[in-house]
């Protein structure tokens, strides 16, 4: 036992150092201006998830300095410990600690005399007084007010406290009479320290939502990086290896290199360039084949064919009027010949 300290101090002590020692996470909490009927109801909230412990500052800074021996990086909260503190100590993580003990927290009355967390507004409109001296007392604060159609209105929204200024008595006295309730009670997390690192207030004060969506598109922008450098890892891999198959597919196939994988495109693409060029042609000048893939009808084949055989025969009985053309003409001829042969011997007998 120490020799600067009573012994239950020293017993105190102790049981503050074996917290900070088994505890994976404990933080510094805030718990000045919490009434004790408040502060029951917060443990608790806080039981089976986190214990809130409250001792002198005194005795959390030895506590501290001691249980530091065995944990680097503990003695930095002793910074974040100004005001009337506590210990709470837990196996959430700080992120998830953070969220509970802003869950305790709610709005409440202002005394007079406190800093105000945030700009305390007063909203433009009718309010719960009749007409009299309140006008006055408004006024005195610094609301603007007036008397109409015999109620007492707020003519404009105005900021009355700015966030960091000091609430007066008489302006905290109206504000609660308006029902407004500017001050925040609750166990306000200063700091946490888990596994060497300590984690301020502003670091876990994130929108899980909009963190998780920070770290997508910080992935995907990672990953369309890597993909554009052709940098391998084991997330791209595979897109990497079917990429550049594709890349090398479309370098031989334009350049008519002939390979195992190459083969059938080609042959694809020469068939395509084929059955284009036969596509313009006359059918006439395609075989069967073709003109069966180019979907040309039989029927426009015989019709071509019989018009064809027509032609032929037209060609042959034209030949044929001729022909018996020329063998009329013999005849007559040999006609004229034996009327010739007649008439000479009629004048020689």
């Amino acid at each position: 036992m120490s020799e600067d300290i009573p012994v239950w101090k020293e017993k105190e002590v102790k049981k503050l150092t074996n917290l900070l020692e088994t505890s994976p996470v404990v933080g510094i909490v805030d718990i000045e201006g919490i009434p004790a009927l408040q502060m029951q109801q917060m443990r608790a909230k806080l039981r089976g998830t986190a214990n809130l412990r409250v001792s002198k500052n005194t005795f959390l800074e030895k506590a501290i300095d001691r249980a530091s021996e065995d944990r680097d990086g503990l003695e930095d909260v002793k910074e974040f410990m100004t005001g009337q503190v506590a210990i709470v100590s837990t196996n959430l993580n700080p992120f998830k600690l953070f969220n509970r003990m802003e869950e305790t927290k709610t709005k409440a009355p202002a005394s007079g005399g406190e800093t105000a967390p945030d700009d305390v507004e007063v909203d433009e409109g009718e309010t719960p007084f009749k007409p009299g001296p309140i006008v006055g007392d408004l006024q005195k604060v610094g609301i603007p007010a007036s008397i109409q159609s015999g109620k007492v209105m707020i003519n404009q929204t105005k900021t009355v406290v700015e966030e960091g200024e000091t609430i007066s008595s008489d302006l905290a006295n109206m504000l609660s009479r308006l029902d407004i309730n500017p001050i925040t009670v609750g166990l306000d997390l200063k700091a946490v320290y888990e596994d060497g690192l300590v984690y301020k207030k502003d670091d876990l004060d994130i929108d899980p939502s909009a963190f998780i969506e920070d770290i997508k598109r910080g992935a995907s922008s990672a990953f369309a990086l890597s993909m554009s450098v052709s940098y391998p890892t084991e997330e791209n891999i595979v897109t990497l290896v079917s990429q550049s198959q594709g890349d090398a597919m479309s370098l031989a196939f334009n350049a008519d290199i002939i390979n195992e994988e190459t083969i059938k495109p080609l042959l694809s693409q020469v068939s395509q360039n084929m059955m284009s060029l036969a596509s313009k042609l006359d059918s006439e000048a395609l075989d069967e084949e073709l003109r069966e893939e180019l979907g040309i009808e039989p029927e426009e084949e015989t019709q071509a064919e019989e018009d064809e055989e027509t032609d032929e025969e037209e060609s042959e009985e034209d030949q044929g009027d001729e022909a018996e053309g020329e063998d009329e003409q013999e005849d007559g001829e040999d006609q004229e010949e034996e009327t010739e042969e007649e008439d000479e011997e009629d004048e020689e007998g």
